[in-house]
């Protein structure tokens, strides 16, 4: 069978492969071996410059060449690399005799060959490249489609802030709020889950077998190994030094980056279930598209899909970030492999969380208010305003204002007659009276519009 997205197993590379192109360069295998050859070169460029009577700094033509290695790496170049470790079984091994046969016809290159990965043990290239792919997954993948559904949202939130909406509080009605007030929430808790994404500090190391530059040091004993990993790690490929791990980074940063897209994910979970049971009241109407089938049997549908399809994914999502999360710190001793096959499924995490988000955005460009819907629900609420009457009541010293609203509301039919006829007779200031006899329950929102506007 010829590997399509018809017979792809993940529909992550079959039915929404159109929705990764983004993700995919940076998370794959292909993705994998790229920053492996990027860390790689900057590792090797960097040994040419520390001063070692064996090798001298390389020639501008020759940096130039090896970093274009790096930016022109392409899917020939992963086949190539692929080809190498039918041989030799390994793939950081592979990467390192890539590098080396594109040497020939570089004089300094090839009298330098085998300085390229020198006091390496696979993990100081492979964390080094981890940290580099979530990088630029986070940086041009994820946060970008988080801040899309974040500008969406704000959006909403300053168009619809006063327009008022009936809580539903237990599912039962309660104190009414403003459509945009609603929305204004999950802006609020979505803005600190993303900063909270972008703030985790991505580690790395470069340190050896067993984190302690045994080999460097019995090569150049007088060398500052720590100083120097420290500049390569942080300078040259932008990440934050770890000097204190075993054979492998510890992933600890990996578990707080994948707690953090969890919890936003959890955030749009909740959202996507409320705008689900708005749709289903008519509080939302969805935009029709031309020649889309809502039911295979029934004509009149128009389900809320996209926001079904958020919630699946990032559920599936979370699902992998958790176990990701748990298992990835955990390692025997100085290193098993346990951790190496659950890393290649990094970019299976992100992506059902980046198709959920992809989902939202494009169920959140379809929605339009229903104001009928939502005014007609209030206007049948009438019992809601026992609230405001009880607290009128205590503040002006009335008998039990409480329990004379719950006996007159609870479990009877409210009308605004009814309501208003409570309050006439009322032993209130003729002030305070006419104030409650001008509140309705579209009026009842307190500070919801003020609210919505700030977020």
């Amino acid at each position: 069978m010829t590997l399509s997205p018809l017979s792809a197993l993940s529909p992550l590379d079959g039915r929404y492969a159109g929705r990764m192109a983004a993700l995919r360069p940076l998370l794959s295998e292909l993705g994998l071996m790229h920053r492996r050859v990027q860390v790689e070169v900057e590792w090797f460029i960097a040994l040419t410059d520390a001063g070692f009577s064996e090798l001298k700094p390389l020639a501008e033509a020759s940096r130039g060449f090896l970093r274009s290695l790096v930016l022109r790496f392409n899917e020939t170049d992963a086949r190539a690399i692929k080809d190498i470790e039918k041989t030799t079984n390994h793939d950081v091994k592979a990467v390192e005799y890539w590098l080396k046969s594109k040497f020939k016809g570089h004089a300094d290159l090839e009298a330098a060959a085998e300085f390229v990965h020198f006091a390496c043990t696979s993990e100081d290239i492979n964390n080094t490249s981890h940290a580099l792919m979530l990088k630029s997954a986070r940086e041009q993948v994820l946060l970008p489609a988080v801040d899309g559904v974040i500008e969406r949202l704000r959006t909403m939130a300053h168009a619809l802030a006063e327009v008022p909406m009936l809580s539903r509080t237990h599912g039962q009605t309660a104190s009414p709020t403003t459509v945009g007030k609603e929305v204004a929430n999950v802006v609020a808790r979505l803005v600190k889950a993303r900063d909270t994404i972008a703030g985790v500090a991505l580690l790395a190391k470069m340190n050896g077998a067993v984190g302690n530059y045994n080999a460097h040091l019995a090569a150049y004993p007088a060398f500052d190994w720590e100083a120097f990993s420290r500049k390569v790690v942080e300078q040259r490929l932008g990440l934050a030094f770890n000097p204190f791990t075993i054979q492998i980074e510890p992933h600890d940063y990996m578990a707080e980056l994948f707690d953090a897209v969890t919890r936003c994910n959890t955030i749009l979970i909740d959202w996507s279930r409320d705008v689900w049971g708005y749709i289903s009241l008519g509080y939302f109407k969805q935009r029709l598209k031309e020649g889309e089938v809502g039911s295979s049997t029934m004509p009149h549908k128009v389900n809320p899909i996209d926001f079904e399809n958020a919630e699946g994914n990032f559920g599936l999502a979370n699902a992998l970030l958790a176990h990701l999360s748990q298992k990835l710190p955990v390692s025997r001793w100085q290193r098993d492999l346990t951790d190496s096959t659950v890393l290649r499924n990094m970019g299976v995490a992100i992506g059902y969380a980046v198709l959920g988000l992809d989902s939202l955005a494009r169920g959140l460009d379809k929605l339009e208010i229903n104001r009928q819907a939502l005014a007609a629900d209030l206007d049948e609420a009438w019992e809601v305003m026992a609230e405001a009457i009880q607290t009128v009541m205590r503040r002006f010293g009335l008998p039990e204002p409480y329990e004379q609203l719950k006996k007159f509301t609870r479990g009877q039919p409210m009308t605004r007659e009814l309501m208003q006829g409570f309050i006439a007779a009322l032993a209130l200031p003729d002030a305070e009276k006419t104030r409650l006899l001008a509140m309705t329950p579209a009026s009842y929102t307190g500070l919801a519009a003020a609210l919505a506007r700030r977020a």
